[in-house]
């Protein structure tokens, strides 16, 4: 899908210079990967597609060949979950990968194994071919058609897009509270960008949702995310659940009388810089993401 993308950064390897510094949730490693040059973020944009195009076509392999795919999936997963936290996604792929290292038992099966076998590889290699062939926009037959139309909503088996179009600049959302209209304080999140002093934190296996989608929330508008008027909300009424969500609490006295959100482009900062300030973040503040509101309003 990278390839296919028409992303200009794919195509002229750039994109991993984008890449860690714009990812939802970056790790410490994710900043040192950026001060790294342009060749080496080019050498390692062919090493992705070599691994995620050509690599599985080994896994159907002998096993001295399964097992050299096996390590160099399971190597590409490693630097992601070093680079950016993803949950539990990177140990899932490396664990599915292990069986690649084992010698297959050949004890013959019983005829209704081998039966359901047939079947289900048969359903995957027609249905994957012909999402393949759809995603070259090649001509498929109208029952070929049909048949996409029909499995397609039951998502049992799907292409991966992830990156494909790659984020090339970081918006990120401050959210503040204040009880004039005068005087603002920010409120700061437990593991996305905002204090710009702070490090990107180690996530990973756990699954920081707010934080998460407030990436999301960036990418667009408030009126596009209507859930943000919500969290908006709960933070005037000083709903427990969710300031435990947070990492600092502006006004733990009593809840703001007022909220609003402002869009900041946040970048990495380069070596002087950090041993200047001290900040891993450099920002600027873009556009008003959500005017002052009150629950009133």
């Amino acid at each position: 899908m990278k390839s296919l993308s028409g992303d200009p950064t794919w195509r002229d390897l750039t994109a991993l210079s984008f890449h860690y510094e714009t990812q939802p949730l970056p790790t410490p490693i994710a900043w040192y990967m950026v001060q790294l040059p342009m060749w080496f973020q080019k050498v390692t944009t062919v090493f992705v597609f070599f691994v995620e195009l050509l690599v599985p076509c080994l896994i159907f392999t002998p096993l001295k060949l399964r097992r050299i795919a096996a390590g160099l999936l399971i190597g590409l997963q490693i630097l992601i979950l070093l680079t950016g936290n993803y949950t539990f996604f990177n140990l899932l792929a490396i664990a599915l990968c292990v069986f690649l290292f084992v010698e297959p038992d050949r004890q013959p099966r019983p005829r209704s194994h081998r039966t359901l076998t047939i079947a289900l590889m048969a359903f995957v290699v027609t249905t994957s071919g012909l999402q393949f062939l759809e995603t070259f926009r090649a001509p498929l037959p109208a029952p070929a058609q049909s048949y996409l139309a029909w499995i397609s909503p039951l998502r049992l088996v799907n292409s991966y897009g992830l990156f494909a179009v790659m984020t090339t600049t970081r918006p990120e959302i401050v959210v503040e509270g204040s009880n004039d209209g005068t005087t603002w304080a920010p409120y700061e999140f437990r593991y996305k960008p905002g204090d710009v002093k702070r490090a990107p934190p180690w996530v990973a296996p756990y699954q920081p949702r707010l934080d998460w989608q407030m990436w999301f929330a960036a990418l667009g508008n408030a009126d596009e995310n209507r859930w943000f008027y919500n969290f908006a909300a709960r933070l005037m009424q000083g709903s427990p659940p969710v300031l435990a969500l947070l990492a600092h609490n502006p006004f733990p006295a009593s809840p703001p009388r007022y909220i609003r959100a402002t869009l900041y482009d946040y970048r990495f900062t380069d070596f002087a810089e950090r041993r200047r300030s001290g900040a891993w973040w450099r920002r600027e503040e873009k556009a008003v993401y959500l005017p002052a509101i009150s629950l009133r309003h």
